[in-house]
């Protein structure tokens, strides 16, 4: 067989040595009908008590110590009952002419079967070499089980067994060579487990099954399915282990036309039967997504355990069929099927999607009963429903009870943290989940990321971002969308385009950084980036589009705007609802009111964020009677006012000087229980300013019932401005030069207030701290459009002059008469 696209290349066969002339674990002893019937009474034993019972009638009875079998069995049937220390007793209490490696076979194979002993079982391996004991045929596969369950710690030891096998000449006995192959396949080492296949002489089926499951289950789902193939066309028989083995590859590969064919194997040889088999293929097709043929694959079985019922709820889940999934356990419940720890990690996400979390509370009642709370798994999916209900302390609570954490675990809490509200505590636990053991994945950097960008820490996330190179250099797209994500929310473009630049790349990417650089000063690096996101292969989506038409409005673009809303309708994305309240603003930021209204008239569906973009462009037009008479008939629709829709009315009050409607509204807010933000106080205060209530306007700053911010500091200085008061516009510029301190706007117009009246010592105060905080006025800036990019000049730039001939000669050259201003790709 050959497998080169893995590089998985077979080995010359060795040479291979004269077999053994006896097996050392075969014995002749005389037939005793007491020590016959006491042997038969151990293996018959069900129990810690019954095997102690027999172990004292075999003592009593005189059939131990010398009887060899019997003294094996019991020594098993103490490690299989969890009482690993009698063994131990067992076989130093035993004669020396006992300790054959018969015995010592089943102590090491009593030991390599025992929880946790996997190392004492390999210990007991080089006690019998140390004692002179010859290891037989059997030795080998028991000291290698030890070897392959502790492979973290004894590796190496797995190895030199290997060398011993080859060296007394067991490497062709199949049973060794089969254990060999689980053996690395365990380790992960799979160029070994490959060279140990080719170089067996005598294969089984369980040889192919064991590679055709090493592959699977290290991610080779090609070569598994190949190794199917191959198997299929010698000369043994596939048996159910073998589809069982295969099915897996056939899941992760997503190929469900060969999963059809292996069931039609199935079918052909009689093994679709099996409940073993009929649950692979339900958790196959579930997994290619065909919850149909995982449900008539199902029905179909005239045996079902509860493996059956839960690989069904499974694929359920997996496909989004949360109710069928609900449905699926309660016919579980009914037929007497009793539901165990994974029946419950299935149902548990159905639930939260269905928003049952009085169920899911149920659910966690019968954890309670039924001991389940100590499974890993049930105590995460309880910690991710009960974060996703909003009781994020009674997830915090089954968190710190937990015996034992894993990944998930850490993971769901950290989410639990960030989706309720708890940034800090998220952030602090990733440090804390380091300090225990546990490495962070990609999953927990996509959880705690978005927790320092509604904060926007920057300085947290910078430590959450070292800590993920260092743990990963190469982050997956998914931590880098974050990180991108993260440093647009912190306001460093800089950092968050350098992320962008070094990482793979993906439609969340580009949209990410177009939707933030469109929300901020930075328009036309969005729309540059929208034009390079088709020309790399990346389709546009709605999120791409509402982004571009952000950019656009905000620069007044309305040529480009009209392009990308031309390119929408092609997409068919003009129909929906975010894209159409975008094209209400790009058009009312841009003077074309009618065109606005045009499609605010055309959307069947509108929701308040339609009303609001309205209500607002009628606002920054001017028709301020035509603002107010859309918000009265937005309440006529049947639709509740947000607070954005208070923002806007306020705002046409303000410019329309409505001082007593804008009142009315605010109260009326108000009485709607919709606190008022800042921005609602920053409307009010410019209402009241603009009507000349200045000792109003003050009164309301200092009757907020949080600090006041810029807006509002800055919306009563312009009124100070309009009616010349330099007493409350010097308390406002306080507050001002402290919130934003390098804000150039209100430096200059408390200067300008202060020559107006004459006073000029005092403006060239303020002239000169402006000047020792380094604060620069913001120079002028316009824009040309060259082919399918937006050029900016600034006033005083000193490449201008150049900057602009070139222009000039392009445009000369005929792209100022294309009749496509952006070179938009043909969809």
């Amino acid at each position: 067989m050959r497998f080169p696209r893995h590089g998985l290349l077979p080995v010359p066969l060795l040479t291979r040595p004269p077999p053994l002339s006896i097996s050392f674990s075969t014995y002749s002893i005389p037939w005793d009908p007491v020590a016959s019937a006491v042997h038969e009474g151990i293996l018959r034993a069900r129990s810690l008590a019954h095997t102690k019972q027999a172990h004292a009638q075999a003592a009593a009875s005189g059939v131990l110590p010398g009887h060899l079998p019997s003294a094996a069995a019991i020594l098993l049937a103490y490690a299989d009952h969890g009482d690993p220390a009698a063994s131990f007793r067992l076989f130093d209490d035993s004669p020396l002419r006992l300790r054959s490696a018969f015995l010592w076979n089943a102590l090491v194979r009593a030991l390599s079967s025992a929880a946790g002993l996997h190392s004492a079982a390999l210990s007991a391996y080089n006690d019998m070499l140390r004692a002179g004991v010859r290891p037989d045929d059997r030795t080998f596969p028991f000291a290698l089980t030890a070897a392959a369950a502790a492979a973290g710690d004894d590796a190496r030891k797995g190895r030199e067994i290997h060398g011993s096998v080859i060296k007394v000449g067991f490497f062709y006995d199949v049973f060794v060579g089969n254990t060999l192959l689980t053996f690395y396949g365990t380790l992960g080492d799979l160029l070994a487990a490959k060279q140990v296949f080719d170089e067996m002489l005598h294969r089984d089926v369980v040889s192919w099954n064991s590679l055709i499951s090493v592959f699977s289950s290290n991610g080779l789902y090609s070569d598994a399915v190949r190794l199917l193939l191959e198997l299929k066309r010698s000369d043994l028989s596939v048996n159910s282990v073998s589809l069982i083995s295969a099915l897996p590859a056939c899941a992760a590969l997503q190929d469900e036309d060969f999963g059809k064919e292996i069931h039609g194997l199935a079918i052909k040889a009689g093994l679709d039967m099996v409940v073993t088999v009929g649950n692979a293929f339900i958790d196959m097709y579930g997994k290619c997504g065909d919850s149909d043929a995982s449900m008539r694959a199902f029905q179909s079985m005239q045996e079902k355990n509860d493996v059956s019922w839960n690989s069904v709820i499974g694929s359920l889940g997996h496909a989004g069929l949360y109710e069928d999934a609900l449905e699926k356990f309660k016919e579980m419940l009914a037929i007497k099927v009793k539901p165990n720890s994974i029946t419950i990690s299935s149902l548990l996400p159905a639930l939260v999607e269905l928003g049952c979390f009085d169920l899911g509370k149920e659910t966690h009642g019968y954890i309670i009963r039924n001991y389940l709370y100590s499974d890993v798994f049930v105590a995460n999916s309880l910690v991710d429903m009960y974060a996703k209900s909003g009781c994020w302390n009674k997830g915090s609570d089954i968190f710190y009870r937990m015996d034992n954490w894993n990944v998930v675990s850490w993971n769901a809490m950290i989410a639990n943290f960030a989706q309720n509200g708890a940034e800090l505590e998220a952030i602090r636990l990733v440090k804390e989940m380091q300090n225990c053991g546990e490495f962070p994945n990609s999953v927990t950097y996509t959880n705690v990321l978005p927790a320092c960008a509604r904060i926007a820490s920057l300085v947290k996330g910078k430590e959450i971002h070292a800590r993920s190179i260092r743990v990963c250099s190469n982050c997956d797209v998914f931590v880098s969308n974050a990180l991108i994500d993260m440093y647009v929310k912190c306001g460093r473009f800089d950092l968050a385009q350098n992320v962008f630049n070094v990482s793979e790349r993906d439609q969340v990417s580009y949209n990410t950084l177009i939707v933030g650089y469109s929300e901020n000063p930075l328009c036309s690096e969005a729309l540059d980036l929208f034009l390079d996101m088709r020309s790399v292969g990346i389709e546009y989506d709605v999120v791409s589009i509402v982004g571009a038409l952000s950019a656009c409005g905000n620069l007044s673009a309305l040529k480009q705007g009209k392009e990308i809303h031309c390119l929408s309708m092609r997409k068919l994305f003009d129909t929906h609802l975010f894209v159409a309240n975008s094209l209400i603003d790009l058009y009312t930021k841009c003077g074309r009111i009618a065109l606005g209204k045009k499609i605010f008239d055309r959307i069947s569906n509108k929701d308040v964020a339609s009303w609001n973009a309205m209500i607002l462009g009628y606002g920054m037009q001017g028709e301020l009677e035509a603002a107010i008479n859309l918000f009265d008939l937005m309440k006529d629709e049947g639709l509740e006012y947000d607070h954005v829709s208070y923002i806007a009315v306020l705002s046409a009050c303000s410019h329309a000087g409505l001082v007593e409607r804008g009142k009315r509204y605010f109260d009326q807010m108000l009485a709607q229980n919709i606190r008022p933000t800042q921005m609602h106080y920053a409307c009010m205060v410019d209402l009241l300013g603009r009507a000349g209530l200045m000792t109003e306007a003050a009164e309301l700053v200092r009757s907020m019932p949080f600090e006041a911010d810029s807006n509002v500091w800055g919306a009563l200085l312009g009124a100070c401005r309009i009616h010349g008061n330099i007493e409350l516009a010097q308390l406002a510029a306080e507050h001002l030069f402290k919130l934003k301190p390098g804000h150039c706007g209100y430096y200059i117009l408390l200067s300008n207030m202060y020559a107006e009246v004459g006073r000029w010592n005092e403006a060239d105060k303020v002239r000169a701290l402006m000047k020792s905080r380094k604060v620069k006025k913001n120079p002028g800036c316009s824009w040309v459009q060259i082919g399918n990019k937006l050029r900016a000049f600034l006033v005083g730039e000193g490449s201008q002059g150049s900057e602009l001939e070139l222009c000039y000669d392009e445009l000369v050259k005929g792209e100022r008469m294309s009749s496509a201003y952006l070179s938009w790709p043909q969809t």
